[in-house]
């Protein structure tokens, strides 16, 4: 069994090829933040008070559109469904932590931070999976608030011919390819991504959640038609 010192170290070395993709990211954040008007920190506030990038994102454009505060507030939160379903995924393995642990988990929580660990739960029970959490989250918060105080304070330096949206869904392939192991994972995410294309232009994010309801829906038939 590895120390908490180890676990935390793994969740660290694990999650740092990702950060090269979530940099680009933060730092779009970052920028678009400045250019709507809002001061740096309100823009710092943001991403270490909201820290979730698509939520974010969606929430600049409300706010550069004029929408009222209860339509943003409530666009975050449609947006940040999915971590209901990470939340119950992962409640199993820190149902018996105390609330505090529980709690800084939550915050943490990102996609990257929901899929690494769940993975590694699944591949050995050798390390301390609340440190490895930790480590794999620590690190994104991390990279997060550098990447978005960096674009916050360059606006206006980054050439467009950088192209730095075209990391972000590279950073999301990289974590699903790993989870596509079998059939029932197979014909869940090619669902969900058809659901995703087709949904794209429905109001506040909603074809997000509906990919994702409706890939976790075919992936739980067919792992049941698989027994």
């Amino acid at each position: 069994m590895l120390s908490a010192k180890a676990s935390f170290w793994l969740g660290v070395k694990d999650v740092s090829p990702l950060i090269f993709g979530i940099l680009p990211f933060a730092l779009i954040s970052g920028i678009a933040a400045i250019e709507i008007k809002l001061s740096i920190p309100e823009a710092i506030g943001m991403a270490s008070i909201v820290f979730a990038g698509a939520s974010q994102m969606a929430a600049l454009q409300l706010i550069k559109e004029g929408s009222p505060i209860l339509i943003i507030v409530l666009t975050i939160a449609i947006v940040n469904l999915r971590f209901l379903m990470y939340s119950a995924s992962l409640a199993v393995h820190f149902q018996k932590l105390p609330l505090a642990w529980k709690v800084l988990i939550g915050y943490t929580m990102t996609d990257q931070a929901y899929v690494l660990p769940i993975s590694k739960f699944e591949q050995t029970d050798q390390i301390i999976k609340h440190w490895y959490s930790i480590g794999v989250g620590a690190t994104m918060w991390t990279t997060w608030q550098l990447g978005s105080i960096i674009g916050i304070f360059l606006t206006g330096a980054i050439p467009e011919e950088w192209s730095l949206g075209f990391a972000i869904p590279l950073t999301f392939l990289a974590l699903l390819t790993p989870a596509v192991r079998d059939k029932p994972t197979v014909l869940a995410a090619l669902s969900a991504g058809v659901v995703a294309v087709a949904g794209h232009g429905l109001p506040n994010k909603l074809g997000l959640m509906l990919a994702a309801f409706i890939g976790i829906g075919i992936g739980m038939w067919a792992e049941m038609r698989n027994k």
